[in-house]
């Protein structure tokens, strides 16, 4: 593959600095400069406006309230050009998927192989889509069998509702969050349940972490 004639400035933003060196090293390895390493979504959007790199490597899950989502709307919002590569561990689809709506030119696995990394990199700097093949395959999957995630079926207040399901609260304790009558929860849990076809509490959860709408 043909050397870039300059090298393809990268900011990486990762709260495990471990890991965040081990793909400093590896980019540079690829001939790429990294210029800057974030902590935080906060600190990778300061970074970004001041360094202005070619492309950001966001994680996607950090130890705050914020995500890397929450980073890329923030940098995309200043910066519509920006081009954005999502780390994670987490391969969720309805997650892979709302990466690309974000506006993402790439997402890959933590456990790929560094080169995958790389082209990600590159591809995300020509302007390019760039899908792992196996991550290839199930946006297809989901094209032609429809998008039956909670997310895409349920309207926003149904959606909360659903995710304090899923960390099993009962509709008393729903009810007492969103300030709302314990009658109205019981008659919105019941049509989510009807909606997305599950009843019994070990299935919300499971559903729910499928589609990473909570923490495993």
């Amino acid at each position: 593959m043909q050397k870039e004639q300059t090298p393809i400035r990268v900011m990486l933003a990762d709260d495990h600095p471990i890991v965040m060196t081990g793909f400093a090293m590896s980019l540079g390895a690829q001939g790429m400069e990294v210029v800057g390493q974030a902590k935080s979504p906060s600190e990778a959007v300061a970074m970004y406006a001041e360094q202005k790199p070619d492309v950001a490597v966001l994680d996607i899950r950090f130890g705050t309230e914020l995500t890397g989502l929450d980073a890329a709307q923030n940098i995309l919002k200043a910066d519509p050009q920006a081009k954005i590569v999502f780390l994670s561990q987490f391969d969720q689809d309805s997650l892979i998927k709302e990466t690309y709506r974000l506006g993402a030119h790439a997402f890959v696995t933590k456990d790929c192989d560094p080169a995958d990394l790389a082209e990600a990199v590159r591809q995300a700097h020509a302007g390019k889509l760039y899908f792992l093949p196996q991550i290839a395959e199930r946006l297809a999957s989901l094209a032609v069998r429809g998008d039956v995630s909670p997310q895409s079926m349920l309207d926003e207040r149904s959606l909360e509702i659903f995710k304090l399901m899923a960390e099993g609260l009962t509709n008393n304790e729903i009810a007492e969050r969103l300030n709302l009558s314990t009658k109205t929860i019981s008659n919105i849990s019941q049509s989510v349940k009807e909606k997305l076809g599950v009843h019994r509490q070990a299935y919300i959860t499971k559903l729910a972490v499928k589609h990473g709408l909570i923490e495993p």
